[in-house]
């Protein structure tokens, strides 16, 4: 195409995954591929990494295949090189681009289908049957017919297309690629291909094609048309409207000038899907009846690559649907090795009847795993319950544990279940299970071995079907050999066992664990979300975290509740932070040892401007009142400023 120097030239997407985007042909060279370094990119399987170039060399634009995988098509044809046309379309993996100049509208405000008039036909159309399709019958009929050039051609034809839309999986793309390469065969000047779910009045999806009015122009398809082809199941062909009085008499079709009218139906196993409309206004270039054999050809095949895409959505919802059933049902945040680890064995001992120990640091997110276990367990439907044993006294957890009878003790009015009554079919947590009174690990020994136990006060054996996970912050083999916990007992619960990393071992997890606590307390305490600042962001990861996701949580909480600026500063994160965060290198701590002294400076000068006053000089700043209250308290500078003796700056 020779493109004046005002024009804007530019490729919009059609169908596919690149519809709706496009990129402006400015450059000498645009590139098109998977690769995210190409001007126009996307994560298309389809697409190789770099698929195709367009170049301008003087006022001329030429598309080159860049040896791609499965090619570059221009108007249904694979090339390797080939100047652009006005409205031509480009097919690469499953999009289809429209080459325009500028000023034209796109395509997604374009190219509809109407349904326009209701007259029968007043002679009888050509109509062609399945049985009686050539292209569909090549053993009985092909070798009865002399061999000519044009059915070489034709069966050439049908071979390419055959091969064109065989892997396409996306039924728009097929739609659009499918009339670029009808327009090859077929003389049409207009093309529509439209799909119904049950009838004509339940139009399913519509793709049209002017080649000569472009993609502003609607399609306007003869209704009656449209009726007898579904209602007959077969192939129409009108050579002369002109002929036929009722459609010559038609408003909307002298007012089109239609000459030729071809519809072929796209049969399914058992119903009609759609069907492929073309008409023409030239009398020099009419329909004939081969045009409606090789297109009853392209209609079965069309046919089938549509049943193949409609079995392939199927299959790629089902296996959605597949992989959420089996997706863990988890809270825990992070995507770091030990995280990984951790969810692979909740992912295989979910399912069993095995008995969990957790192990691992105060705040690590122990209980998290146990309801994980929990909730991706057959058990899931029935209670998750937990106790502390470390907050009761040994009496109480008793009682807490096993129930008691009425009148067992003082105050025992009357019968009470326990927690392990009480988790009958799901899951009893047992957290700081190293705090468990050697008597109470006497009776925990015989609910794991025997299934059953006895309430406080009673005589009688009660069946327990409880799955027991227990959490501890302690070594137990420690705890075993100072006999603090019973060795038998402790081999019961580590059937299998899970330690969970504190937070200083996944720092990769810091930032995400960050921003989600973030989103939680905003909506908890209702303010607005802020973002973290880059220094706040860096004393997170520099601090070590003793209490873990635990402390993290909290910190978050603070900075989001206290702070006063619209993202979440150093200032507002607890003082700990900023006290015992210690960079990796020496260089790093000269370069922070600088910047704190340059805010040290900053601070007293804008203090010495404004004689004392903190409003003023944090105006001075451009900080609020209170985060100049938080860096005055963190740079150290509290009782210099209390003594009244603000130094003045060396500068």
């Amino acid at each position: 195409m020779t493109v004046s120097a005002g024009d804007h030239p530019k490729l919009v997407g059609i169908s596919g995954p690149l519809k709706d985007r496009g990129v402006s042909l400015t450059s000498t060279e645009i590139s098109i591929g998977r690769d995210p370094a190409n001007h126009l990119w996307i994560t298309d399987p389809m697409l190789s990494r770099q698929h195709c170039a367009i170049r301008r060399a003087d006022e001329q634009f030429t598309i080159c295949d860049l040896g791609s995988r499965n090619g570059t098509l221009v108007n249904g044809k694979k090339i390797s090189e080939q100047a652009l046309h006005h409205r031509d379309q480009v097919a690469i993996g499953d999009s289809v681009l429209v080459f325009l100049t500028e000023g034209e509208v796109s395509q997604s405000q374009s190219s509809r289908v109407v349904l326009t008039e209701t007259a029968e036909l007043a002679i009888a159309p050509t109509m062609l049957r399945a049985a009686d399709a050539i292209y569909l019958q090549p053993d009985r009929i092909l070798a009865t017919l002399p061999e000519s050039d044009r059915m070489a051609r034709d069966l050439n034809t049908l071979l390419k297309i055959a091969n064109g839309i065989g892997a396409i999986r996306d039924r728009e793309s097929l739609a659009w690629q499918l009339l670029g390469m009808v327009f090859d065969v077929v003389p049409a000047e207009r093309g529509a291909i439209l799909c119904f779910d049950d009838g004509i009045e339940s139009l399913d999806s519509a793709i049209a094609w002017d080649r000569l009015e472009g993609p502003a122009s609607p399609v306007r398809v003869s209704r009656s048309v449209v009726q007898r082809v579904l209602r007959e199941r077969a192939g129409l062909l009108v050579r002369d409207v002109d002929m036929d009085d009722s459609l010559s008499n038609t408003a909307t079709l002298k007012s089109l000038q239609i000459r030729s009218l071809l519809c072929v139906p796209l049969t399914g196993s058992d119903k009609v899907m759609g069907l492929i409309y073309l008409d023409s206004r030239k009398s020099t270039q009419q329909f004939d009846a081969n045009h409606l054999q090789i297109m009853s050809g392209v209609a079965n095949l069309a046919s089938l690559a549509l049943e193949n895409i409609r079995h392939w959505d199927e299959l790629r919802e089902e296996n959605r649907c597949l992989r959420a059933e089996i997706e863990l049902d988890h809270g825990m945040v992070g995507s770091s090795p030990r995280i990984r680890e951790i969810l692979d064995i909740i992912q295989r001992v979910a399912p069993t009847t095995s008995t969990v120990l957790i192990q691992g640091e105060s705040g690590t997110g122990k209980e998290l795993v146990a309801r994980a276990i929990h909730c991706n367990s057959p058990r899931a439907e029935r209670p998750f319950v937990a106790i502390n044993c470390a907050a009761l006294t040994e009496s109480l957890l008793e009682s807490e544990l096993f129930g008691h009878e009425k009148g067992a003790f003082t105050g025992a009015f009357a019968q009470k279940k326990g927690k392990i009554e009480v988790a009958e079919g799901g899951t009893l947590f047992l957290d700081e299970i190293s705090e468990l009174a050697l008597g109470l690990q006497a009776k925990l020994l015989r609910v794991l071995q025997e299934r059953e136990f006895e309430r406080v006060g009673g005589t009688r054996s009660i069946k327990a079907d409880v799955r027991v996970i227990a959490a501890t912050n302690k070594s137990l083999p420690e705890s075993v050999q100072g006999g603090s916990f019973r060795g038998d007992l402790f081999y019961r619960l580590n059937v299998v066992t899970i330690t969970t990393p504190p937070l200083r071992d996944r720092r990769e997890d810091i930032a995400a664990l960050a921003e989600s606590f973030v989103e939680k307390v905003s909506k908890k305490c209702n303010v607005r979300r802020k973002k973290l600042s880059q220094a706040a962001h860096s004393l997170l990861m520099q601090y070590d975290w003793p209490g873990n996701v635990r402390e993290l949580e909290n910190a978050i909480e603070r900075a989001v509740v206290l702070g006063a600026a619209e993202e979440i500063l150093a200032e507002d994160l607890p003082d700990a932070l900023v006290e015992t965060s210690t960079p990796a290198s020496n260089t790093g701590a000269n370069y922070l040892g600088a910047v704190k002294e340059s805010k040290k400076q900053l601070v007293l000068q804008a203090l010495e401007q404004a004689n004392g006053y903190y409003v003023d000089a944090a105006k001075i700043l451009g900080l609020h009142p209170n985060s100049l209250l938080r860096l005055v308290r963190n740079l150290g500078l509290k009782s210099v400023v209390k003594q009244g003796s603000v130094p003045t700056s060396n500068n």
